[in-house]
């Protein structure tokens, strides 16, 4: 059996998505309009819906069902 190869982050998700976008947003920008462009665009915002939600999910106002 393969053992797998473990590795611990070193920085939080939410860290690593806004990093990702943000060198993302510049890669864009630089970008003539077209395909490539528009995908990385739609990448950049599911990246950061997926940062949204995860910061309700981790939110306080959040309770377990009693």
């Amino acid at each position: 059996m393969k053992k797998r190869r473990r590795f611990k982050q070193e920085l939080t998700l939410q860290e690593r998505l806004t990093a990702w976008t943000e060198e993302m947003k510049e890669r864009a920008a630089n970008l003539p309009p077209g395909p490539e462009r528009d995908a990385i665009i739609k990448k950049v915002r599911q990246a950061d819906v997926a940062n949204h939600l995860d910061e309700w999910a981790k939110s306080p106002g959040l309770q377990p069902p009693t």
